[in-house]
């Protein structure tokens, strides 16, 4: 056992972190099975780890950020069962219709009344922009008039949301801007939210995968959906927004990006958060949009993601009382392991966060970017 642990020290030194010790950002090992489980099982053994108690960190984003930031998932090989996975994602289409559906049924179609626990008013689960604001509440509203302001929306517009979620930018850009919403999602969960939240307003909210979007819009917005869709389907979705977008509009799409083209997702976020998702590398979507659209502005604001993470985890820890009676103390150690090792993901700056612009055939007057 004592080379074992040693074995799993060698490693966290690479990275400043120590067994035990006393700095914000070490771990502390409540069961000694947690060693060789951990060198045999990976990224997806620290995090079950975690969630069964077997060890804790007072801060665990602060962790994630010097792992990630010392590149410590190169340096420890990969075990048989993520080659498995790597190679059955190169093979295989793990975003068909059918398996598209198992991101929906184990996060998005949990209780609104979670979602609602930690998220702003306008019920935004994709990044906040903090310019000028340390308010998660403003950030998202400002996210949400920055992406009116780029699609150049106005009252006679015909919006498409695809993956709507449970309704935020449908309520917002229809109350603000006056133009008319339709949303998409699989999700009956987020329909029926969004239904209720939209009364009253012009907007429509529709149950309807990506690949059968029909009708012509003015201005198109993908939000925080593509990172569903997978390297195998980029093409076929640019397409799908091509169709519908009217020959003088805009598309806009905001998504987290990988700074690598990969097929396959990080093997514990793939199993208990967001099965068959991936990050799309800036490579794969200028790819996917060759010969379908200009690409008229490109923003990188990864850095405000950390921001909104903390602020998720905050309110989610003032909310828990309010609705742990519905879940296990196993549930909140998974949302808070989810939450804070996404936050030193991108505070190691090893995720990003795009908003791209496309015009179809390239705005004649030109585009004037947004910030």
């Amino acid at each position: 056992m004592a080379n074992i642990k040693q074995s799993v020290q060698n490693i966290l030194n690479l990275a400043d972190i120590k067994i035990n010790g006393n700095r914000s950002w070490d771990i502390h090992v409540k069961d000694p099975k947690f060693y060789s489980r951990v060198l045999a099982g990976g990224s997806l053994a620290l995090g079950e780890s975690y969630m069964d108690g077997m060890w804790d960190c007072d801060n665990l984003d602060q962790f994630f950020h010097r792992i990630l930031r010392a590149d410590l998932e190169k340096k420890v090989k990969p075990n048989a069962s993520i080659l498995l996975s790597y190679f059955k994602a190169k093979l295989f289409n793990q975003q068909s219709i059918r398996k598209s559906k198992k991101v929906v049924e184990k996060h998005y179609d949990l209780s609104p009344d979670l979602y609602m626990s930690f998220l702003d008013p306008y019920n935004q689960y994709t990044c906040g922009y903090f310019k000028n604001t340390k308010n998660l509440n403003e950030a998202q509203e400002k996210k949400l008039d920055l992406i009116c302001k780029k699609l150049q929306i106005n009252k006679n517009d015909k919006v498409l949301d695809v993956g709507c979620g449970w309704g935020g930018f449908a309520k917002f850009a229809s109350k603000k801007y006056g133009c008319h919403v339709t949303g998409v999602s699989i999700s009956d969960e987020q329909i029926k939210y969004a239904k209720e939240y939209c009364k009253g307003l012009p907007v429509e909210i529709i149950k309807l995968d990506y690949r059968n979007l029909r009708g012509k819009f003015d201005k198109i917005l993908i939000c925080g959906m593509i990172e569903h869709v997978g390297s195998k389907n980029y093409k076929n979705i640019m397409k799908k927004v091509s169709n519908c977008l009217n020959k003088d509009g805009l598309f806009l799409l905001h998504t987290i990006g990988g700074n690598e083209s990969v097929t396959l997702g990080e093997p514990w976020i793939e199993k208990y958060i967001f099965p068959n998702s991936v990050l799309p590398s800036a490579k794969q979507i200028t790819s996917a949009s060759e010969g379908l659209f200009v690409m008229e502005d490109w923003h990188n604001f990864g850095k405000y993601y950390d921001n909104t993470l903390m602020a998720w985890y905050s309110n989610f820890v003032k909310g828990w009382d309010k609705i742990k009676s519905k879940y296990d103390g196993r549930f909140y150690r998974m949302w808070t392991y989810y939450l804070l090792c996404c936050a030193g993901l991108f505070r190691a700056r090893k995720a990003q966060l795009w908003q791209i612009v496309f015009s179809k055939k390239g705005l004649k007057e030109g585009y004037l970017s947004v910030r």
